[in-house]
């Protein structure tokens, strides 16, 4: 029997975990099916039944050698993924546009960083595709490096497609939906990391890594046991289990959607501009050309319309679109940006400077000893914490390397066009966390 129709019929007196004990006093949603590892739900830990189940479609869906369905999010995923690969100490090369879990990772690992950069769109401020030549000219010059770290897709929806001599980990938390309908091809690596719940038909923390090199899977197995919960939810294993249902049976649902994509990018706007990345579920709405911020887009998105966007950057932002979406929701999101369009003038558009990327090979480290140091004055000085635009959670900084002033102008130019700026110690936007020496 599969998961769902089992929690669906349970009909025990739990004197066991979870302390609400299915209770529908407390008005909990979702309690009526949380439960713990009772006899015959299985363990994720250890799978052999209705788990085991779940995950061995996971790795037919993804064509994977195995698949471990996380209840961590990709988070818990990249940070298995490291430890399993890498050594303490040894050199690591990663994309200066990684998730923040990454840099964690190599932090606990002690690992060498090497950074790699992708291309810049400069009109409009982001990382898109790392190239071949350059992923090959880094490996040439470190050929100690223990592993390749990217993430494919971007947040903007830019997809690289490499090969690597050395193991390569890629970050797809935003291509779960990949290899469905017209949608571009599920990447492959060594190891890959999706979030179902970004783009999927689940619930949020749910994830999934498919080791498609089988030589990682018990290493991966043994950290996965370290960094993931003891206590998995079943309600989000559940909610897994239902995605899988509905991937499986309605592939007519996801030919449709993209269609309607398709439909959506026919679009024709004066100022304003759609930007087709790989992905087209990916919907950047670009300010370049428009006299209005991509914050007073958001507010009139928000205000104006009710729409809710994903993510706000300093001249576009990025609205989220998944297979749950229908002609209506899409629609709604036409005639909005159509009737934003119409009332907004041209401007001349800007050419942004690329983030500074420190050269050197270095560890990431946090230290105990540590000063407040005003932001104007952090020129120069070493960072002992992260600084983020939150999403996507891409460091702008790192612990362990030295702010440059290029670093800081740019940080206080994202702050001013509204971006989500923030730093460990929540300090900003007046003052960082520095350390005296590396």
């Amino acid at each position: 029997m599969k998961l769902n129709n089992k929690l669906n019929s349970l009909n025990s007196y739990p004197f066991h975990m979870p302390g609400h004990k299915r209770n529908a006093k407390f008005g909990i949603s979702g309690s009526e099916i949380d439960i713990t590892e009772i006899n015959g739900f299985d363990n994720l830990h250890n799978p052999e039944g209705v788990l085991l189940d779940i995950e061995n479609r996971l790795k037919v869906h993804y064509k994977a050698e195995k698949s471990f369905m996380l209840v961590g999010g990709s988070t818990v995923g990249i940070l298995s993924a490291v430890f399993a690969v890498c050594s303490e100490g040894d050199t690591v090369i990663i994309a200066r546009n990684c998730h923040k879990s990454v840099f964690n990772a190599c932090m606990l690992r002690k690992l060498k960083v090497i950074y790699i950069e992708p291309e810049f769109n400069a009109e409009n401020g982001f990382y898109t595709r790392i190239e071949q030549r350059t992923v090959d000219e880094a490996i040439k010059k470190h050929p100690e490096a223990k592993a390749l770290i990217i993430t494919s897709p971007t947040y903007e929806g830019y997809i690289s497609e490499i090969t690597s001599p050395v193991p390569l980990i890629i970050d797809a938390a935003h291509g779960a939906h990949f290899g469905i309908a017209d949608f571009p091809k599920y990447p492959k690596g060594d190891i890959v990391v999706s979030s179902l719940h970004k783009t999927l038909p689940a619930l949020t923390q749910t994830a999934v890594l498919n080791v498609f090199n089988k030589e990682y899977i018990s290493r991966v197995k043994l950290f996965l046991d370290i960094f993931e919960t003891s206590s998995p939810s079943y309600v989000l294993m559940n909610s897994v289990d239902i995605c899988l249902d509905y991937i499986e049976n309605n592939k007519g649902d996801f030919e449709s959607y993209y269609e309607l994509l398709e439909e959506f990018y026919n679009l024709e706007l004066k100022h304003l501009k759609l930007l087709r990345a790989d992905d087209l579920s990916r919907i950047v709405v670009s300010c370049e050309n428009a006299h209005i911020s991509a914050a007073e887009l958001t507010n009139t998105l928000e205000f104006r319309f009710n729409i809710e966007p994903e993510a706000i950057s300093k001249s576009y932002i990025i609205l989220i679109s998944t297979v749950a979406d229908d002609e209506i929701a899409l629609k709604e999101l036409y005639n909005a940006l159509m009737i934003t369009d119409g009332v907004l003038n041209e401007k001349t558009a800007e050419v942004f400077k690329k983030p500074p990327c420190p050269d050197d090979e270095m560890l990431i480290s946090i230290d105990e000893c540590f000063e407040e140091t005003e932001l104007e004055k952090a020129a120069g000085k070493i960072s002992n914490e992260f600084v983020f635009a939150y999403p996507p959670d891409i460091p702008l900084i790192v612990p362990n390397e030295i702010i440059s002033a290029n670093t800081l102008e740019y940080i206080k130019e994202l702050l001013e066009s509204g971006v989500n700026v923030i730093s460990d110690s929540a300090l900003l936007p007046d003052k960082i966390l520095t350390k005296t020496k590396r």
